[in-house]
């Protein structure tokens, strides 16, 4: 190998490991508490052999407690409300939220890095679950503030 192919990938490498660094310093930087609001939604029912598609009610709850080392937080969806356990999955750029409910469905809300134009966080919540034994799922996009 040249010096010259040298210098160009260790310079190369550098930049790769500022990015990917950039990313993650970003997302350590998420606050103890979040308030999402998701404004659009889809639902869909599987009924008589066939998925129904309706517009879903928006949406909106608060996840506190955010311990990214620990991969732990809380969700309160109303005031008053017991929280329900949250579990992170880290990713670049962005943090999942994993809900098990009660009955083994699941919810999944990713957050991602803040906006600097808006000053907030792009976000997507899905609901997998079902009702009388017919699969029903719902996803939506919103925002969350700090």
């Amino acid at each position: 190998m040249s010096k010259s192919t040298l210098v160009a990938a260790l310079i190369l490498a550098a930049l790769f490991t500022r990015m990917a660094c950039a990313g993650a310093e970003e997302v350590d930087s998420v606050p103890a508490r979040l308030v999402c609001t998701f404004a659009t939604g889809t639902s869909v029912s599987y009924e008589s052999g066939a998925f129904a598609t309706k517009p879903a009610a928006p949406l909106s709850f608060s996840i506190t407690k955010i311990d990214l080392e620990g991969q732990s937080a809380a969700l309160t969806t109303a005031e008053g409300q017991t929280p329900a356990s949250l579990r992170i999955v880290r990713a670049v750029n962005a943090n999942h939220f994993l809900e098990v409910v009660n009955e083994g469905f699941l919810n999944l809300t990713t957050i991602y890095d803040k906006d600097p134009k808006t000053g907030l966080h792009p976000a997507v919540h899905s609901r997998h679950l079902g009702l009388i034994g017919q699969p029903v799922f719902g996803q939506y996009s919103g925002t969350c503030a700090e």
